[in-house]
């Protein structure tokens, strides 16, 4: 008699491993606190964000949705953004056209994404979720450091993100896409 359990034959998971994995695969992950996304049919979860990430999310979500024209909405995550069946990204904020949001997720390229870097997620956020979002037409792409505190902003222009502001602390960007806002990162942590 054997004292140790036999390992399972079928996967305990709601979906096969060792395949890319889709949107579909996705609507299946549990709602348990973890952002779930996708990169090339790879999965990235990721825990609940730290409290100065999240001050910061919230004061540039604030900043961002009094500048807003009315037919854009700025929406915090997580909200999906689907770039492609093996890619959908959910980051900290998006602004696009009202229309264009679906009753469940953005299925398309927004006009800015932000993105508010953390230990864990900083590669993936600025190469990763960068060169999936240029290559879908985001027009504009923004990273804020909580550390730092600093700002760099991109703008898509010919097909490729050019690097438009890159400030730190007091230091104010002046950026026009998708429309006018002006960004000191060092109020963002207060």
């Amino acid at each position: 008699m054997s004292l140790v359990e036999p390992l399972p034959t079928q996967p305990t998971v709601p979906w096969q491993p060792f395949k890319a994995l889709t949107k579909d695969d996705l609507d299946r992950m549990p709602d348990d606190g973890h952002r779930y996304e996708l990169i090339d049919g790879a999965l990235l979860v990721t825990p609940a964000s730290a409290v100065r990430h999240q001050i910061v999310a919230a004061n540039l979500n604030d900043l961002l949705r009094r500048a807003c024209p009315a037919e854009l909405l700025v929406l915090f995550a997580p909200v999906d953004v689907v770039l492609a069946t093996d890619t959908v990204l959910q980051p900290d904020l998006v602004v696009a056209e009202r229309e264009a949001f679906g009753e469940r997720d953005l299925p398309t390229a927004p006009l800015l994404a932000v993105e508010v870097l953390s230990p864990s997620t900083r590669r993936i956020d600025l190469m990763l979720k960068w060169s999936r979002l240029e290559t879908a037409g985001c027009a504009a792409y923004w990273v804020v450091d909580p550390d730092t505190p600093s700002l760099i902003a991109w703008e898509l222009q010919d097909g490729a993100y050019v690097q438009v502001a890159k400030v730190a602390g007091d230091e104010a960007a002046h950026l026009t896409s998708p429309f006018e806002v002006t960004v000191a990162p060092a109020d963002l942590l207060s």
